[in-house]
C-alpha cells in the first residue's frame, strides 16, 4: 500500500506541475499592462527614499495613487523627496530612521501605523557599500553593511507583516543585486549581504505560502546602477551600467505583476545557468573580465542609497520627522507576527 501511495503521489505531483506550467504559460502570454494590479490608495513604505533609486520609486508609487512613506537617515534628502512627490500631486510623509537601530525601526513603524495607517507595500531598498578588499575593510563597516543591507529587512518585515497577515494582503519587495547571485572582488561584505537578501525573500515566500497566506514577495537583482552614489565609477566591460530610471520602472512593474524575481537586465537570467553547468575556472574568468574593478578608488569609503554617513560625521537626530510629529518612543525589542 505504501508503494502504491507513493506512485499516486508522484503522479499527482506531475499532474499539478503540468497544470501550473500551463497557467504560467498563459499568464506569460498576457501583455504586462493587463496583468498589473492597482495600488491606488495603498500605503507604501520605501527605505532609503531620500535619494537615488528610493526617490525614483517613491515618485512612481505616488504617481500610481499610493500614499508614500519615506525612511532615510538623511533629513535633507527626505525633505527633497517629500517636496518632489507633493509637487507632482502625490501624498508623501518622511521620517528619519536609522536602519542600524532595531528599536528605531520598531518605534517608527508603530508611529506610522498609528498616524497614517497599515503599510501594505514594503520596499526594502536601502543599502550601503564599502568597496574595499575584505582584509582592508574595517570590522565596523562590515557590521554596518550587514545591518543595513539585510538585518534591517528582518526588522521591517517583523514590524509590518503582522498587519498584512491580518488582512491577508500585502507585498514585500527586497532590492538585492546581481551581487546576490555571483561574487565580485572588493565587494565581499556587500555580496554576502545581498546573497542573504535573496535567501531571505525566498524562504519568507515559501513560509507564507506554506501557511496559506496571499502575501506577495519580489526580489530585485539589478546589475550596477548609475546615479545612485554607490557604483557610479565601476569599471564594467561588455555590459553597460544601468540607468536608474529604467531600473525604477522595472521594479514597479515587477511588483504590480506579482513577479517573484526580477533580474535586470533580463538576459542575465540565462547567464545564471552558466554558473551551475560550467567549470568554475570559466565562471571566475568571465566574472573577473566582466567587472574589472567595482571600486576604482581602492580606498575605504561608504556611500548609500539612503545617503547614510559615516559615524564620524554629525548625524541628524533620530527623532527628526518631516510633517508628522513623533510620539514618545517606547521599548519593544522583540516583535513577533
Amino acid at each position: 500500500m505504501t508503494y502504491l501511495r507513493t506512485i499516486g503521489e508522484v503522479i499527482g505531483f506531475l499532474v499539478l506541475c503540468f497544470i501550473m506550467i500551463a497557467e504560467a504559460t498563459v499568464k506569460w502570454l498576457i501583455p504586462r499592462r493587463y496583468r498589473m494590479k492597482s495600488i491606488d490608495g495603498e500605503i507604501a513604505l520605501v527605505t532609503g527614499g531620500g535619494g537615488g533609486l528610493g526617490r525614483l520609486l517613491s515618485l512612481r508609487l505616488a504617481n500610481l495613487g499610493a500614499i508614500v512613506v519615506v525612511w532615510d537617515i538623511n533629513e535633507a534628502g527626505i525633505e527633497e523627496t517629500v517636496k518632489l512627490v507633493r509637487a507632482a500631486g502625490g501624498i508623501c510623509y518622511g521620517y528619519v530612521c536609522d536602519l542600524c537601530d532595531r528599536e528605531d525601526i520598531y518605534n517608527k513603524a508603530k508611529i506610522i501605523t498609528e498616524k497614517i495607517g497599515k503599510v501594505t507595500i514594503l520596499i526594502n531598498n536601502a543599502g550601503i557599500v564599502t568597496g574595499t578588499k575584505f582584509l582592508d575593510t574595517a570590522d565596523k563597516l562590515i557590521i554596518r553593511t550587514m545591518n543595513v543591507n539585510i538585518m534591517s529587512h528582518f526588522w521591517t518585515v517583523k514590524a509590518f507583516l503582522p498587519a498584512m497577515l491580518e488582512s491577508n494582503k500585502g507585498h514585500i519587495v527586497s532590492v538585492a543585486s546581481m551581487a546576490g547571485q555571483v561574487g565580485t572582488p572588493k565587494l565581499v561584505d556587500y555580496c554576502a549581504s545581498k546573497f542573504a537578501a535573496v535567501g531571505f525573500d525566498e524562504a519568507l515566500r515559501i513560509e507564507l505560502e506554506y501557511e496559506g497566506y496571499n502575501i506577495n514577495t519580489t526580489v530585485i537583482c539589478p546589475y550596477f546602477i548609475r546615479s545612485t552614489g554607490m557604483f557610479d565609477n565601476v569599471k564594467s566591460r561588455f555590459v553597460p551600467t544601468l540607468n536608474s530610471n529604467i531600473v525604477a520602472d522595472r521594479v514597479i512593474t515587477a511588483m504590480r505583476c506579482n513577479e517573484k524575481y526580477a533580474i535586470i537586465p533580463s538576459y542575465f537570467g540565462v547567464l545564471m545557468w552558466m554558473k551551475w553547468i560550467m567549470p568554475w575556472s570559466i565562471i571566475s574568468m568571465f566574472l573577473r573580465a566582466l567587472v574589472v574593478d567595482a571600486s576604482p578608488n581602492n580606498k575605504p569609503h561608504v556611500t548609500a542609497t539612503d545617503n547614510e554617513k559615516d559615524s564620524s560625521h554629525n548625524l541628524p537626530s533620530k527623532s527628526a520627522v518631516i510633517r508628522q510629529p513623533l510620539a514618545r518612543r517606547t521599548s519593544n525589542s522583540e516583535r513577533k507576527p
